[in-house]
């Protein structure tokens, strides 16, 4: 835990999704503030679960940690924020102006774009107004997966450039008032993100190739937005209590790390790093989070060493049947960063197209990697491709100005080119691909490896303000973005997949994705658990033990959560490739009691 040395005054932890960053977040705020420090813990994530891991029920004001002098810790609500953003924006019109006015100005506030501005907007005051939190000598951000992180960061200079170039008074957001107002927070907030002496970017990564690609891509671009003060995390290195070889499993758990690390990118290697070690029980309540980093309360191996685990659900082939038998339709794979959706969505896809029908896999994911899982093969009926921000945008511009802009004089023209200009333009036409992506399910299979979870259902939740936005700039209404709610409703039409790993937080999280999905009339099909040891046979008693915590989880998904549950196995190599994704399709490919090569 170096960066704890002489650590500057804004600590932001970022990194791919599930790789920890609440966790060590937290424990960076618990031993800052039991060495003396005034500390606040904020959580800018839609999904946080920083409630569960400080054990104490948080809100959108500091909330004083009980069991921790010094500690306070906030989520930033989104929702909470947009509401208040809106009725901000609003509220001084009702009564003023004709009712339909104030309904229409609702409606231009009612889009996710608005909840990511207010939730921005309520994350600037605390970095940017200084007297919003002089009580604290420290100010810690646990912030949302990489991608949003990203377009958290880059917002306030893509505002700032807009509200300086606009001339209408208006965007997609509404009256551009509510953001001129905080210009002058906005400038202090990039400034202060860019102040090597005031602001460190703590990225945290897993000993696995693909977190620390993401890493080191994340550290470049926050470089190019002036963020250079940055440090490395490698979390849960994991190492055998035996060297001998005697547990397959156990050694190619260690090799894999090893391996990872000597193979980090140039950019992520240059960086200072700290490496906190595999925990059989995770990072969960204070006393697990005050010894993070400390050895002198290691995990020490007992000579107790848990039974076999003998029962365990059926794998994902349990559930091909039942997904095959319309012969074409939607799969969705959702859950929270990290859990493997792209894997899952990978191996359904390919067993799917190996029965002989017509698949295309394809990911709403900015941060996804579809095409490196399948390796480059090629499967007869399968085909792959992505939904690309920039190039979505790109072709919603023109098509907009083609045919909205068609009739318009030079000053209308103007005015539409600096509302397809404003950042809430990408998100209207990820919307549409998304939209059009699910109408392709008419007559094939389509499988969607979706965003994290907190960002999918932003994208659900908003689909009748986009249908209201789409309208307004194009004066069409695609039959995709149309028929978008019911084709998802529809559970002939639409399986969900809910992706989770056999913890506490990706469970929790599960089920709160399970409970707004279902607000929206959309009934999850089967949960996956991936990446379990459930089914391995192990004799290292760390990972006995992390068997025995597994089964727990996995029993409340079974008898509280879900009708329906499949379990992935961990796997010795990571299944990329046809051959490796079909192992996990593959019955009984996992011998219970056996060591296992696949």
């Amino acid at each position: 835990m170096d960066h704890l040395q002489n650590a500057t005054r804004n600590l932001f932890f970022t990194g791919k999704g599930g790789v920890g960053k609440t966790s060590l977040a937290s424990a960076t705020a618990v031993q800052l503030a039991e060495s003396g420090q005034r500390v606040l813990l904020v959580s800018t994530d839609p999904a946080s679960n920083l409630d569960e891991v400080l054990g104490t029920a948080l809100g959108n004001e500091p909330t004083a940690i009980p069991d921790v002098a010094n500690l306070h810790g906030m989520n930033i609500d989104p929702e909470a924020a947009a509401n208040a953003y809106r009725e901000r924006m609003v509220g001084p019109y009702r009564g003023v102006l004709p009712d339909a006015a104030v309904k229409s100005m609702e409606e231009q506030f009612s889009g996710s774009c608005t909840v990511e501005i207010a939730a921005f907007d309520e994350f600037s005051k605390l970095l940017g107004d200084p007297s919003a939190t002089a009580e604290f000598d420290h100010v810690i951000f646990d912030t949302a997966p990489t991608g949003h992180t990203l377009r958290l960061l880059t917002l306030p200079s893509a505002w700032s450039g807009f509200m300086e170039s606009s001339v209408s008074g208006t965007s997609c957001l509404g009256p551009l008032a509510g953001l001129q107002a905080q210009q002058a927070i906005y400038k202090r907030t990039v400034a202060a993100l860019s102040d090597a002496t005031a602001t460190t970017l703590v990225l945290v990564t897993r000993p696995e190739a693909s977190a620390f690609n993401e890493a080191a891509r994340t550290s470049v671009e926050l470089r190019k937005l002036g963020v250079s003060n940055q440090h490395l995390i490698i979390n849960g290195l994991f190492q055998c209590e035996d060297q001998s070889g005697s547990d397959p499993i156990a050694t190619a758990l260690q090799r894999r790390g090893e391996a990872a690390i000597a193979a980090m990118p140039d950019t992520a290697k240059e960086l200072p790093r700290s490496i906190v070690p595999w925990s059989w029980a995770g990072l969960m309540g204070i006393e697990a989070l005050r010894n993070v980093g400390r050895p002198a309360e290691a995990e020490a191996a007992t000579n107790e060493s848990p039974a076999p685990i003998e029962s365990f659900p059926d794998g994902l082939e349990s559930l091909l049947d039942d997904l095959a038998a319309p012969g074409h339709g939607v799969i969705l794979a959702m859950g929270k960063g990290g859990v493997g959706k792209t894997t899952v969505a990978s191996a359904v896809a390919v067993a799917l197209a190996q029965r002989g029908l017509q698949v295309h896999l394809s990911t709403t994911d900015p941060a996804a990697h579809v095409t490196a899982m399948l390796a480059a093969d090629q499967l007869p009926g399968l085909s792959v491709g992505r939904i690309d921000p920039v190039q979505e945008t790109e072709d919603y511009r023109a098509e907009v100005l083609q045919t909205a802009g068609a009739d318009l004089d030079a000053a209308g023209l103007a005015l539409l080119e600096e509302d397809l200009r404003s950042p809430c333009t990408e998100e209207v036409a990820v919307f549409r691909a998304f939209a059009k992506a699910v109408a392709e399910g008419t007559d094939r299979f389509v499988v969607l490896d979706t965003a994290p979870t907190g960002h999918t259902v932003l994208l659900l939740d908003a689909a009748m303000a986009y249908h209201r936005e789409v309208t307004r700039q194009t004066n069409q209404m695609p039959e995709s973005v149309e028929n978008l709610l019911p084709r998802l409703r529809d559970p002939d039409f639409t399986r969900v997949l809910l992706v989770t790993l056999p913890e506490a937080t990706p469970v929790h999280e599960a089920a709160g994705l399970q409970a707004d999905l279902r607000r929206a009339e959309i009934e999850p099909f089967a949960w996956v658990v991936n990446q379990s040891l459930l089914p391995l046979a192990v004799s290292d008693s760390s990972l006995r033990r992390r068997q025995h915590l597994e089964l727990r989880y996995v029993e409340e998904v079974q008898n509280e959560l879900s009708q329906r549950i499949a379990l992935i196995p961990w796997q010795i190599d990571p299944p990329t490739g046809v051959e490796g994704l079909s192992q996990l399709t593959a019955a009984n490919h996992t011998p219970s009691h056996q060591p296992t090569s696949n």
